[in-house]
């Protein structure tokens, strides 16, 4: 768990959450068990420390899948954002980096991207963050083993040994939780649009931006929720860069982008 935020502070959170989504706790423990058994030969500390080397004291840009991705790491390439800032990417995300020759240092995912990125990435020096529920336990047999580079699992429910909880719901908002926990005094959201459309890079059969369904709707409800929650929490600055239409002008000047 985060030291920043207690597991009852979380837990509170969660149980809204799955009773109204009518998730499984039982379904999501067994999850994150079997998680914990798929990475029992890592050293956990060791996971930790290169997660808080590539995040600890700076400023780090989280990319979200909403409709305005693409035009946000563009301009965010043109004003160079990407070489001072440490990127982590929310599962499909991956893909649009990948795109214009960005790997990111870290990647939240539950495996319903394109795992073939996710891999390339991940064999490229991307940490890979997997996250264990209940409904992702076969993606979590097929892949998580083939894997070839770093990896540090996550659950919703009580941490154990190899598998933490850093609180979060969706790859998301679940990355920006990541960021704080690991001590970076700044996060840049980019694609996180809160619309209603989900963006192509949100599902890998997805070829362009499609409606929001209900469901995924009241999941970014609550991934704004939290992501709000959170800045009220922390000391850490979170800034949602997605609407501008110029990021920041003289961001690259500004004396916290280290």
């Amino acid at each position: 768990m985060s030291k920043k935020l207690s597991f009852n502070k979380w837990n509170s959170w969660y149980q809204r959450i799955i009773n109204d989504f009518g998730y499984s706790e039982d379904a999501d423990t067994e999850a994150a068990e079997l998680l914990e058994k798929m990475l029992e030969d890592q050293d956990s500390e060791r996971q930790l420390s290169l997660l808080k080397e590539r995040i600890q004291n700076k400023c780090v840009l989280v990319y979200g899948c909403g409709p305005s991705l693409e035009r946000n790491i563009s301009e965010i390439k043109r004003v160079g954002l990407n070489r001072v800032c440490p990127q982590i990417a929310a599962d499909g995300a991956t893909s649009a980096l990948l795109n214009e020759g960005i790997v990111p240092e870290i990647i939240v995912s539950d495996l319903d991207g394109h795992i073939k990125d996710i891999t390339s990435a991940n064999s490229k020096g991307a940490i890979l963050v997997i996250h264990a529920h209940g409904d992702n336990i076969p993606a979590l047999k097929k892949f998580v083993k083939s894997m070839p580079g770093i990896l540090v699992g996550t659950t919703q429910t009580k941490p154990l040994t190899h598998v933490f909880n850093f609180s979060g719901f969706t790859d998301g908002d679940r990355a920006v939780f990541l960021a704080d926990a690991m001590g970076a005094h700044t996060i840049l959201l980019a694609g996180f649009d809160f619309g209603y459309y989900t963006g192509r890079y949100s599902k890998p059969n997805h070829k362009t931006d499609v409606p929001i369904t209900p469901t995924k709707r009241k999941k970014l409800e609550y991934a704004k929720s939290l992501i709000s929650w959170l800045a009220s929490q922390t000391k850490t600055l979170i800034i949602n860069i997605t609407g501008a239409e110029e990021i920041i002008p003289g961001i690259k000047n500004l004396k916290w982008v280290k």
